[in-house]
This record gives structure tokens, C-alpha cells and sequence, in this order.
């Protein structure tokens, strides 16, 4: 059936093309007829990626951007771009594409939806990079239009079973919903199979400054925890957040623990980092999927992750793949903590292999097979069986 799409012409609308995204975009593009791919902007201002699309084809949308913040239930604001690309319709039909592609539930998928109501053979898949977690709070509005809009869908693919649960509570059947899950390709991030874990325990931390991101609260944890072990030297190396505020207003660290923010870092230097710690920290307070996740386990790297991130449901197994707490909880946090600080060198080790092995069926090709098989399902066949 997915031999079919050889001469599909496809269309997918997405904010912008981060660097991870790349590789999964090509390998639709190699799999397709052709791949259109409509932005909304070429790279939003709070990123420091580089705008590099390569070889894909790629247009920006002419687009209107508000920024906007909400609070969320988990006692962070959560700010956000929200786009609206104004010319998508009139593009969609100069190209006239045999399925759209569009992320998220905003104003590309409604425009997306009425392109091919209007044109019956054009067919839709949305795309939700969400989470239960993630959607915590929205608004009965902005549910019942969501709703009308799944139901347009002839496909929907969600990152996974979180995800899944979230369309199916609003009304979108079970056989349309794909799981394709994020995935980076292992093989550039692999780390040494055997890294020196010495007498310092390494912890390593990648994300944005934003609240949502937990670092502050984990930090004054961690601080805690190598003031209850002055025998265990504790380093903390925090990649893509500078020190500024947090720094300020975090107490006087315990001479065991070592922090050193590193600022931004380009993604072409991460696996370096990566290769030089034992343990991910990722602390967050909601996160659709957090790719950190599986950027770290194809390191080798054991993750000390929040359950309310989608991937450390997904991949993190308690105590072979890494540790998980609830962030907000101080007591899991402690514990969790405790549970690293007590790990022999051997076992880090060990778990490095686990997450190898957890891992190595997140690539490229398997999602991108994930996302052709939900292509082809809403192109042709609606009685086969989603994954």
C-alpha cells in the first residue's frame, strides 16, 4: 500500500523546521511523489538553532505571530507564538496535494480542513505533538472546536499513548489515530559504550530558561541531597539556560557540588555533551514528548526524568533506563535523587546498554514509516489497522 505513495503529492504545515526535524522531513521526501513543506515563520525568536532546510522544499507562509502566555496547572506561565498564516489557502490550492499534512490543532489545521472540504479528494492528517499533561487547562472552547476539527481528519497522528487518550477524548475514533512518536536518528548521538564513571557523579541538564523546564526546584533539591552525601561529588552541567536569575536566587551551593552553565550550545556540539555525563537530568512540568529523552538514551545515558513528560512514560523504565519522579512532589524528587546518588559505576554501565537497546527502534526510518502508514491510511485505505 505505502508503495502507492511514490507519486502522492503531499503537503505539511508546520511552524518552523527545527534541526531534529530534518532528517524525518527528507526521508518523507524520499518515500513521496513530492514534499511540500509550508512554515509559518523560518525560526522563532527564542530558539538559537540555525534556519538550515538543506535540500527540502520549503516555503514561508505569509503569516501573522502573536505572542501569547497562559498559566498553566502546574503553577508555570507557558508562553507561546500563535500563527496565522494567511495566505495557506491560496497556496494549499496552487498545489493541489493529494493529502495535507498539518501540526497542531491552530489556524494551519483549520485552514488546512477547509481547503479540503472544498476539494474532496485533497485528504487530512493532523498531526498532535501533545500530551495529556500539556493540555492541561484549555478552555471548554477551545475543546469543542477541537473536536470539530478532528472529526474532519481522515488520519491523526499522535506522539503516543498519552497523546492517543487526549484524541479519543475528543471523539476521534481508534482506527484513525497513528502513534509516531519523536525520534532522532541513534547513531548521532552515540556515545562510548564504555565512559569513565569516575568518583563524580555527572548530571547533565538540556533545555530552555522557561519556568516549565523545572531547573529551579530540581536545583535546590539537588543542593539538598549533596549537603545529606558531603562524602559524593555531585556535577551539574546545564546546557542551553544561562545562570542570570536562577543563579541569584538559588542559596550558597554545597563545595560538593559542582554547577557550571554552559549557555547556548549548538546541536551539532550536544552529543559531546552528552558523552561526557552519566545521568540526564529532566525535571520538566509538562512537555508533549521532551526529544532530550532520546537524544540522552542513544548516548547511553540513563535519564532521571518527570513523568510528566510523554517520552520518560514512553522509553524510561524505573531502574533499568533511568529513575522517574514527579517534579512537584518533594518527596519523589528526594527520592528519586537518592536512588541515582546510591548507583555504582557498574550499574550506570549497565543502564547505558538498557537505553541502547530501548532506543534503537526510535529512529528515522520507523517513525517515518509510522507517519507513511498514516498517509497511505487516509489516502486509500480506511480499513486497515492503525499502529
Amino acid at each position: 500500500m505505502r508503495d502507492s505513495l511514490r507519486g502522492a503529492r503531499v503537503v505539511l504545515l508546520t511552524n518552523f523546521v527545527a534541526p531534529y526535524r530534518l532528517p524525518l522531513f527528507r526521508y518523507l521526501a524520499s518515500r513521496l511523489g513530492t514534499l511540500k513543506v509550508f512554515v509559518s515563520t523560518e525560526m522563532e525568536p527564542n530558539r538559537s538553532w540555525p534556519v538550515d532546510w538543506g535540500d527540502l522544499d520549503v516555503e514561508v507562509l505569509h503569516t501573522w505571530s502573536v505572542r501569547e502566555t497562559s498559566r498553566h496547572p502546574h503553577a508555570f506561565d507557558d508562553p507561546s507564538f500563535v500563527y496565522f498564516p494567511y495566505d495557506a489557502l491560496t497556496r494549499l490550492r496552487r498545489e493541489r496535494p493529494d493529502v495535507v499534512v498539518s501540526g497542531q490543532l491552530g489556524v494551519s489545521s483549520l485552514l488546512s480542513a477547509a481547503h479540503c472540504l472544498f476539494r474532496k479528494r485533497t485528504k487530512l492528517v493532523l498531526w498532535l505533538t501533545l500530551s495529556e499533561i500539556s493540555e492541561l487547562g484549555r478552555g471548554g472552547f477551545r475543546r469543542a472546536l477541537r473536536c470539530r476539527l478532528l472529526a474532519r481528519a481522515d488520519a491523526v497522528m499522535v506522539n503516543g499513548e498519552s497523546g492517543a487518550r487526549y484524541a479519543r477524548s475528543l471523539g476521534t475514533p481508534e482506527q484513525k489515530i497513528f502513534r509516531v512518536y519523536q525520534a532522532v536518528e541513534p547513531s548521532a548521538f552515540e556515545g562510548p559504550h564504555h565512559r569513565d564513571t569516575g568518583s563524580t557523579l555527572r548530571l547533565l541538564f538540556v533545555g530552555s530558561p522557561e519556568p516549565r523546564k523545572g531547573l529551579g526546584p530540581f536545583l535546590e533539591r539537588l543542593a539538598a541531597r549533596a549537603v545529606a552525601h558531603p562524602e559524593r561529588k555531585i556535577a551539574l552541567r546545564v546546557a542551553g539556560t544561562n545562570a542570570s536569575d536562577l543563579e541569584s536566587a538559588l542559596p550558597e551551593l554545597p563545595t560538593n557540588l559542582d554547577v557550571r552553565w554552559l549557555g547556548k550550545v549548538s546541536y551539532d556540539q550536544m552529543p559531546a555533551l552528552y558523552a561526557d555525563a552519566d545521568v540526564l537530568a529532566f525535571p520538566t512540568l509538562a512537555d508533549e514528548w521532551g526529544l532530550v529523552a532520546n537524544e540522552a538514551l542513544s548516548a547511553g545515558l540513563p535519564v532521571l526524568g518527570s513523568v510528566y513528560s510523554q517520552a520518560v512514560v514512553e522509553l524510561i523504565e524505573d531502574g533499568r533506563t533511568g529513575w522517574t519522579f514527579r517534579p512537584d512532589d518533594d518527596s519523589e524528587c528526594r527520592a528519586a535523587l537518592e536512588r541515582v546518588i546510591a548507583t555504582s559505576p557498574e550499574t550506570l554501565r549497565a543502564m547505558g546498554n538498557a537505553c541502547r537497546e530501548r532506543i534503537a527502534d526510535f529512529d528515522i526510518e520507523s517513525v517515518g514509516e509510522r507517519m507513511l502508514a498514516a498517509i497511505a491510511f487516509a489516502r486509500h485505505d480506511h480499513s486497515s489497522d492503525a499502529i
